[in-house]
């Protein structure tokens, strides 16, 4: 199905279900966002119930984010004032009655709140099939979440497999993360990482010379990777969600989830920790050549590339030529 100005939408990353924003920043102001090239703007209507449409008004193509949310709970394009509600129905043309207002809808997007995230379905049509499936971390009750944004330049699919990619801790995190792990090694270290694929992507294990230190990366198509941090009867978890923006840049959002010291007064300090280990892997993933990760086969790989590897197979059978 083609957009109101007859182009795919969201070109290489159709057809998924992604976290788009936090619940606490949209309110009944519009909030314009941009995943995979598409203008999205966000709204709630009067029930408090949030929306997602194309952020451009099928009229005359202006961008509806610049409107206001009405009394009725509708997004009033800042131009003629067309009134849209969160599915995208037209509820009102000024000046107008003979208009067809079924004939001219905003073309809308599937939304759902899961924790404290709106998550949308990147094609067209209010309503889907599936839900999408979040990581524990992201939607159990009663947990504290530490957030922590960042923009790099870079394609999105770099940042991803990065997230996936467990040999290069004792080298970018070798003073944070990867510090325990470079203490171990040896010249003669060998890394083993083990795969499981799942319904919803896959789980990998590291093993450095025989030792599981017990941590999980699990990766949550499309664009969500989940570290399972050991720690004995507790929660403590970090995800990232690499979410393509505009060409040449990508949203990374690294979530801290935990069950222990829920007291707001702890999230900054692991807020400041997520993003210090976020930004000791910008310069490495933005120097990253061709921009977009290649094929399998087309690079020289081993053994330590496995889970990498799943991500390449999965993004190019599934994702890249993908349209809505």
């Amino acid at each position: 199905m083609a957009g109101p100005d007859d182009h795919p939408l969201f070109q290489g990353f159709a057809n998924v279900w992604t976290p788009a924003a936090r619940s606490a920043r949209v309110g009944r102001r519009p909030v314009r966002i941009v995943v995979a090239g598409e203008p999205v703007v966000l709204f709630r209507d009067r029930a408090g119930r949030a929306g997602a449409l194309i952020d451009r008004c099928p009229h005359r193509g202006v961008a509806l984010s610049g409107g206001r949310v009405g009394e009725d709970g509708c997004l009033e394009c800042p131009f003629h004032g067309w009134r849209f509600d969160t599915r995208g129905v037209n509820r009102r043309i000024p000046l107008n009655p003979e208009a067809r207002l079924d004939r001219m809808p905003a073309t809308a997007l599937a939304v759902r709140e899961i924790g404290e995230l709106i998550w949308l379905r990147t094609a067209p049509g209010a309503d889907a099939a599936e839900d999408p499936v979040a990581p524990e971390g992201l939607a159990a009750p009663g947990l504290a979440r530490a957030y922590t944004e960042r923009v790099w330049r870079c394609h999105w699919t770099r940042a991803m497999e990065n997230m996936l990619d467990s040999p290069h801790l004792p080298f970018v995190h070798r003073r944070t993360i990867g510090r325990p792990l470079r203490r171990r090694m040896t010249d003669a270290s060998r890394m083993d990482i083990g795969w499981e694929d799942t319904s919803w992507g896959g789980r990998a294990s590291a093993a450095l010379d025989g030792v599981d230190g017990g941590a999980l990366l699990e990766f949550h198509r499309p664009n969500i990777m989940s570290l399972l941090i050991p720690a004995p009867g507790r929660h403590l978890r970090i995800h990232a969600i690499v979410t393509p923006s505009d060409p040449g840049r990508t949203r990374l959002t690294v979530v801290g989830s935990r069950d222990f010291l829920r007291s707001p007064a702890f999230t900054p300090l692991f807020a400041w920790m997520n993003g210090r280990i976020a930004d000791e892997d910008r310069a490495v993933v933005e120097s990253s050549g061709p921009a977009e990760v290649p094929a399998p086969g087309r690079e020289p790989s081993v053994g330590t590339d496995r889970a990498t590897l799943q991500f390449r197979r999965y993004y190019y059978a599934t994702l890249r030529d993908s349209f809505a």
